[in-house]
């Protein structure tokens, strides 16, 4: 097994550069972020002994198989961790150490990591799709949606307490959230932090819960929110609403709402960022002598557009102004008119003659 291999370092990496590796792949390949078990121990196996000055020095030397070669006596490297292992028969479990080396790495030292009472109260986030015509880009729009969701009880106001009783603090956590759990692991004992199971992480206790949320200061429910839908938005774009996911437990922050946009297919107008795309047909006479036609605008209008004279079927003409407001600004995109000349399939009798004069001409 090569230890420099599974961590993807080579073999002059530094300390340092040893940490970061571990990290990065503990993270990675951690059983509970649904990772692989068997590859998370054996980046545990390579880091603990290439984190080791003396191990990585035998390891370098001896391969794998050092610690066999150390024997049952040796001092403070190999031999005590092959001693430990085969002689006191200690039962180490690799999750558990996962969870230490991370806490570790990520903070800086070995006190664990604490979960914030805040984050174990929050309300969980929600997100919705929300679908609007490409007029509606030109203005601010508002719509309004009904979510189905857990929302504050109406009792306890969101306490997860009877009226007019107390809230206590919890006499176990002390009102931390959290206790203290020492591990023992194969490189020494260390503290870490785990939710309190008394009062399941918040801190305190209601003396009488809720008769309607039980406790929870939340119940399924339902309520309307408006939501503004800025001008210029784009689809895919989303909009966050804070606080108006789902309610919080016993008076925690509520999660967020995440609205997401999707423009509806025009049926004039293509639309591409901020400009707009409009085809339009003219004549055959249109296009040799130039003149003018009204167009469509989003905005139910028609404007006046001159046509060249000489103008070829596929020209673009450019109209400022006419498109998207811009999201993030002042302004607006571009209109921009495809000219495709008209060949009708059937013609009258005169207009038959007078295109054999044309011809006649030259055209």
């Amino acid at each position: 097994m090569d230890y420099y291999q599974i961590l993807g370092i080579t073999k002059n990496a530094s300390q340092e550069e040893v940490k970061k590796a571990f990290h990065k792949l503990a993270h990675k390949y951690h059983p509970d972020k649904g990772g692989d078990e068997k590859k998370f121990k054996e980046i545990n196996e390579a880091y603990q002994v290439l984190s080791d000055t003396q191990k990585r020095q035998k390891y370098d030397q001896f391969g794998a198989g050092f610690e066999q070669m150390a024997g049952g006596g040796g001092g403070a490297g190999g031999g005590d961790f092959n001693w430990a292992w085969q002689n006191q028969n200690i039962n180490v479990d690799f999750e558990d150490l996962g969870d230490v080396f991370e806490n570790f790495f990520s903070f800086g030292g070995g006190g664990g990591r604490r979960t914030s009472k805040k984050d174990i109260k929050k309300g969980k986030d929600i997100q919705v799709d929300i679908e609007i015509a490409l007029e509606d880009t030109l203005k601010q729009t508002l719509k309004t949606v009904t979510l189905q969701k857990l929302i504050v009880c109406h009792r306890c106001s969101g306490n997860g307490a009877e009226p007019q009783t107390k809230i206590n603090e919890c006499v176990m956590c002390r009102g931390q959230g959290q206790v203290q759990e020492v591990k023992r692991t194969i490189l020494g004992s260390y503290t870490t932090f785990a939710t309190c199971p008394e009062c399941k992480g918040e801190g305190t206790k209601p003396e009488k819960p809720c008769n309607v949320c039980r406790g929870e200061g939340r119940t399924k429910g339902h309520e309307t929110i408006d939501i503004n839908i800025p001008a210029g938005i784009d689809t895919r774009q989303v909009i966050k609403m804070e606080g108006k996911g789902e309610a919080g437990k016993k008076g925690g922050r509520g999660g967020d709402l995440y609205a997401r946009i999707f423009i509806k297919k025009h049926d004039i107008f293509a639309r591409k960022e901020d400009d707009l795309y409009l085809s339009e047909y003219i004549g055959y006479s249109q296009a040799v002598l130039g003149g003018e036609i009204e167009i469509p605008t989003l905005e139910g209008k028609h404007i006046v557009l001159t046509i060249p004279q000489g103008t070829e079927s596929g020209r673009v003409l450019r109209i400022s102004g006419r498109g998207i407001p811009h999201f993030d600004g002042y302004g607006r995109g571009n209109l921009y008119v495809e000219l495709q000349i008209n060949t009708p399939k059937k013609v009258s009798k005169r207009q038959k003659e007078l295109l054999q004069e044309l011809k006649k001409e030259g055209l």
